[in-house]
This record gives C-alpha cells, sequence and structure tokens, in this order.
C-alpha cells in the first residue's frame, strides 16, 4: 500500500510481486484484503494497466479490522511498563483471549525486543515483571512508537497507538508542536521538521510517565543558558497543553534532545559564535573528514561555514550515540534514489566520523549528513543549473524587452536569455543556445525550439519549462552512452542471478568476474561488502550498485547482474546489480556515471524494457544505450 501511494502510477501484479518479493496471486490476495478495510472498497484501484492506489487508501492503512499479533505484543509490552509489580501470565492470557501457550510465545517476543535495551524480564512462577532504569524504559516505549511509524514519518495517530490510549489527545500534541516551533524561533533558532517528530514522541513519553509518577530523577546535567531557556519554553507548554509539570530531570533531558535533534543555529548567527558552541576535537575532525571527501570526490564542500555547521550537527549526533536514542529521518529512500553520488559522500564521511561520534552511523543518520552536502552542493550548482536561450522577436516598438523582462520574472530561475534576435529572418542554425524561444516560427522543428507568444502565457510558460526538463536531461545524460560502452564488457555481464542470491554472494560473483580481467584484487570485493554494511547500495526499488569507498581499480568497470524474478538486498528487492570499480584516473567519471545510471533505472518502464530483451550483453548494452538516448 506504501509504495502505491508513493508511487501514484499504475503498476502491474508482476511488477509489485517484484518489489515485495512474493507471487502476483499473492499480490490480488493484498489487494482484495486492503479493499475489505474500507467502506467503499476503494482502497487500491484495479485496472488493464494494473493496480494503483485509490481514494480509500490512507483509510485502508489506518484501518485495523483484527488485532495482529504486532498489536498484542505492544499492548503487553506497555501493560508490564505499566506495572511495576508485574503481570500475572494467566491472567493476562484471558485479558488478550488467547491461550497460555500463545502468551508464552509473546513473552519470548518480549525478551527478543528487550536486545540491547538495559532491560531484562524477569520470571517468578505465574508473575513476569519488566527490570531495568526509567530511561531504558521509555526507550521501549519509543521503539514501539517506531514501529508504528511508516518509514519514520511522524503520525500523531500512530503515537497513540504505540503508547495507549490515555497518552494526550492528538490535538493538544498538534498544539503543544505548533508552539514549540513558534517558540524556538523565537528564540532565534531554526527548526528541523524532520527531527521534531522524534522529540514530540519523547514528550509525549514524558508526560505520560510524569503522569504515572515515574518521572526522571536528577538536576540539569549543566548551567547553560540557552538549554535553561528551551526547558522553560517545554515546561509552559506541558502545563498549558499537556497538564503535567515537569521535574528537573525530565526538564533538562528534553531540552537536551531539542538541542541535538530540532534546533540549528540562524542563518545570521555568526560563525565565532557556532565556534564557541563546539568542541575543538569535533571541529578538527570535521575539518580534515570533509578536505579528504572534496578530494576524494571532486566536490566543492570545503568551505568554512558548512564545516561549522556540519561540527554542530556532528556533535549533537555525538550525543544522541552516547544516549543511543538515533533520530529517524523520512526522506532517507528519496535522498538515496535522488541524489546516489551525495548520499555516497555522505557515507563516506559517516565512516570516517566513526571514531569522534564513538559508534558506527545509522542510515538515517547518515542521510542528515546528506542533507548537509547538498544544501552546500545546492548553493554551487545553481549557477551551473542555468540552461542559456536565444530570444528571437522580431522588432517591433519595444516589443521584445517587454517579453524578454517577463520571461526573466517567469523563467528565470530555470533559463538565462543571453541573445536577442530581432529579425524576420535569423541565420537559425547558428543560434546555438541550449534553447530557442521563437515568436516567429522556425523553418525546421527542433526539441530546442520553443513557439511562443509575442505576450507570455501561462501555456508558454509551461512548454518552456518543458523543454528545459529535456534539455537538462539530454545535457546530463549526452556523455554517459559513450562511458558506458567503454566501461562494460562481456565478460562481466551475468543474465540471470540465482533467485536465492544474496548481497555477499552476488558482489563475489560480480568480483570475481572483474578481477579476472585484473580490474580489482580480492581486497577491493572485501571493501565493497565493508561498504554495503555501512549502508546498502540499493538505491532504486530496482537498482544496486556495490562499490568500495576508494577508488583503487586499474581502470574504472561494471560488472552486471539481472535477476528476473527480483532478488532480496538489505530491506527491498532488486533486479539489476550493477558493481561499480573505479579508477583513480576517473575521479571526474565518478560523478557522471554513478548519479546517471542510477537516474537511468529510476524509471520503472525502462527497468522492464532491459530486463525483458537484455538476455545477452550486446541486447542489454543496446537497450541500455537506446534508453539513454530516449
Amino acid at each position: 500500500m506504501a509504495l502505491l501511494i508513493r508511487d501514484a502510477a499504475w503498476r502491474t501484479a508482476g511488477e509489485l510481486a517484484d518489489v515485495v518479493g512474493v507471487t502476483p496471486r499473492s499480490i490480488r490476495s493484498y489487494v482484495a484484503a486492503l479493499n475489505a478495510r474500507v467502506p467503499a472498497g476503494d482502497a487500491i484501484e484495479s485496472g488493464p494497466s494494473g493496480y494503483r492506489a485509490g481514494g480509500g487508501a490512507a483509510g485502508a492503512l489506518r484501518t485495523v479490522t483484527e488485532e495482529t499479533p504486532r498489536d498484542r505484543l505492544h499492548r503487553l509490552v506497555r501493560d508490564l511498563l505499566d506495572a511495576p509489580d508485574g503481570v500475572d501470565v494467566y491472567a493476562a492470557a484471558q485479558h488478550f483471549h488467547v491461550s497460555e501457550a500463545t502468551l508464552e510465545s509473546d513473552l519470548g517476543r518480549v525478551r527478543a525486543l528487550l536486545s540491547g535495551t538495559q532491560l531484562t524480564l524477569e520470571r517468578s512462577a505465574e508473575r513476569v515483571r519488566l527490570s531495568g532504569t526509567e530511561m531504558a524504559q521509555r526507550r521501549l516505549l519509543s521503539r514501539l512508537a517506531h514501529d508504528e511509524m511508516d518509514q519514520g514519518a511522524f503520525d500523531l495517530r500512530a503515537l497513540r497507538r504505540a503508547l495507549g490510549e490515555s497518552t494526550a489527545e492528538t490535538s493538544a500534541l498538534g498544539a503543544f508542536k505548533d508552539e514549540l516551533v513558534a517558540g524556538l524561533g523565537d528564540l532565534g533558532y531554526l527548526v528541523n521538521e524532520f527531527g521534531i517528530g522524534d522529540v514530540m514522541m519523547h514528550i509525549a513519553i514524558a508526560a505520560d510517565r510524569v503522569g504515572r509518577g515515574r518521572g526522571l530523577d536528577g538536576a540539569p546535567v549543566g548551567d547553560s543558558a540557552a538549554r535553561a531557556k528551551i526547558a522553560d519554553l517545554l515546561d509552559r507548554l506541558a502545563i498549558t497543553h499537556l497538564g503535567v509539570r515537569l521535574g528537573d530531570g525530565d526538564r533538562d533531558h528534553l531540552a537536551a534532545l531539542v538541542q541535538t535533534r530540532v534546533v540549528a543555529p540562524g542563518a545570521a548567527e555568526p560563525d565565532a559564535v557556532i565556534r564557541d558552541r563546539l568542541d575543538p576535537d569535533v571541529e578538527t575532525a570535521v575539518r580534515a573528514v570533509v578536505a579528504r571527501a572534496a578530494s576524494e570526490f571532486l566536490v566543492d564542500i570545503d568551505h568554512d561555514d558548512f564545516i561549522l555547521r556540519l561540527a554542530l550537527h556532528v556533535q549533537n549526533l555525538r550525543q544522541r550515540a552516547q544516549d543511543r536514542a538515533w533520530s529517524r529521518n523520512a526522506l532517507t529512500r528519496s535522498l538515496k534514489s535522488s541524489y546516489p553520488m551525495i548520499f555516497d559522500v555522505a557515507v563516506f564521511m559517516a565512516e570516517q566520523l566513526r571514531i569522534v561520534v564513538g559508534a558506527p552511523l545509522h542510515e538515517d543518520e547518515i542521510a542528515y549528513i546528506a542533507m548537509h552536502v547538498g544544501g552546500r552542493l545546492e548553493r554551487s550548482r545553481q549557477s551551473a543549473r542555468l540552461l542559456t536561450a536565444t530570444l528571437v522577436c522580431p522588432g517591433y516598438y519595444e516589443m521584445h524587452e517587454l517579453l524578454r523582462t517577463s520571461i526573466d520574472r517567469a523563467l528565470g530561475r530555470e533559463i538565462e536569455v543571453v541573445a536577442v534576435e530581432t529579425r524576420v529572418d535569423p541565420d537559425w542554425s547558428g543560434l546555438d543556445t541550449d534553447l530557442v524561444l521563437t515568436t516567429i516560427d522556425p523553418p525546421e522543428p527542433s526539441d530546442r525550439l520553443v513557439r511562443i507568444q509575442p505576450f507570455l502565457t501561462e501555456p508558454d510558460v509551461e512548454r518552456v519549462q518543458a523543454a528545459a526538463a529535456r534539455a537538462r536531461r539530454a545535457r546530463r545524460l549526452a556523455g554517459l552512452r559513450a562511458e558506458l560502452e567503454r566501461y562494460f564488457s562481456p565478460d562481466a555481464f551475468v543474465s540471470r542471478l540465482p533467485a536465492d542470491a544474496d548481497e555477499e554472494t552476488v558482489i563475489r560473483g560480480l568480483g570475481e568476474q572483474l578481477a579476472a580481467q585484473g580490474v580489482i584484487t580480492e581486497d577491493y570485493v572485501t571493501r565493497t561488502l565493508e561498504r554495503e554494511r555501512i549502508s546498502s547500495t540499493a538505491f532504486t526499488d530496482a537498482l544496486a550498485v556495490p562499490h568500495a569507498i576508494g577508488m583503487t581499480a586499474t581502470r574504472t568497470a561494471i560488472a552486471v547482474g539481472l535477476a528476473d524474478p527480483s532478488i532480496r538486498w538489505g530491506d527491498g528487492r532488486v533486479q539489476v546489480v550493477a558493481m561499480v570499480a573505479f579508477s583513480e584516473s576517473d575521479r571526474e567519471a565518478f560523478q557522471t556515471v554513478f548519479e546517471q545510471l542510477v537516474e537511468v533505472f529510476s524509471e520503472r518502464d525502462s527497468v522492464q524494457r532491459i530486463l525483458r530483451r537484455g538476455t545477452s550483453f550486446a541486447g542489454f548494452l543496446d537497450e541500455l544505450v537506446a534508453v539513454v538516448d530516449g
């Protein structure tokens, strides 16, 4: 369901089966079950083109017709957390309307859930109880809440399902969040909306636990004036909206969460003020890592303002790592698929920062680093993204000047008019800009010629935007065909990967083919597996691009394996695996090939076309080139 909501287009049962890893028949059963959840039966529409999300899709996700084993597990955990003296096993079985054997099985699942939480499940005859600190119990509650939320997206309804109906009403939590964001803005902070969902979850947990007399003990850890102001704001809002007064321990704990997860210095805050908040060792380490990443990937990120803000983020990240309180990021999937090169830079930096942080970074935390990198690169790319245009507008009074002004106002962020032709018979062949915007008919049509009216209209703007999008895509893919023919080899091509293959099997198999050509050594394969363990290289729903950190191949080469049906890769499934080995001499090709290869395989129709016809290396390359050429 989440897949169909995310992609509004039609998808066949076969395509959905490949993504989910089941048979098309199972997909049809799932569709029937989901449609049965909503009165109108329109959760998923079906037709000749397959399936797509219908008007009742969101309602089907929220509606649960019967309690699932996960729901029962979560309710059991909440009961254990709420009962300091423990729970009677037999009474609990009757309460949940299950057999004693089923409840014993559920207790086994509770023990598995407690792994790494510093909590233990103690048993004395028929009574079981949780033993551990209040903070550890709250972390367990946050794990339940995360399990209820789809891909890290903050949802107040899901939060109440996880924490129990005694939790504050969604309207109260919503009002709390709105006033918290406004109050932090008044204090001069920029607010991270992706992180505030996690903090609101902890606020709801704290309010519920304080209301049950289970507040955190302890005085404030530090005497920071900034933290004290945030703590005062939180306490005031808790009294107003949640009806609880926070103790010193909860005030300080929640204020620290806000400082390390939600707020960043305002854009106008001087670098010197930010540097005062930094530990020197963190700034030094981040500066060195940024320099290495800039050199390794040839990206323009070695700027002081970027380094200081990233260092502050890493300092906060180190605090979260110490508390084992990682932040979720709802954009992780889209960042990987839309900006694979930026994400790979973030993976490289995350691995380098492990010593500073004190722990390996989760993928969602890597995504936050990618957002920092992307923001810096976006500033550098703004001018490079503009397309040049020639305006052809035969002279009549100041008409061409008025039209140029209208174009600049409506399209100035996408194109730059660098020349104006006022002749009625211009030298069309001599117009060499990316686009030609003309008020008269050209002698021959062309993709880069756009007919517009003398007085710019909305349809004109839309046509120019569409032509600009085509031109940008053509620019991106212009060199890819030649690069692909250079880097692919018939001796490193597998037309069908085994259905039961996993990441390590495929990487080792493709690596052997590259090693046989003298491109890489066994060490490169080992480092590729290490890179895969840091973060899955499945950058789209169809494509994985395993590779090592470091460009140590003797020459750049790509080994390809096709999977039909799809194979499991990380938390998802893929149908194309392109193992890439880059050499030091091809640093500049890295960005072009890496990003554009992912772009080609992000289009579902292109993937299916290549899989259908690419049963041999020649057929694969022909279809890939045809897709690139459009």
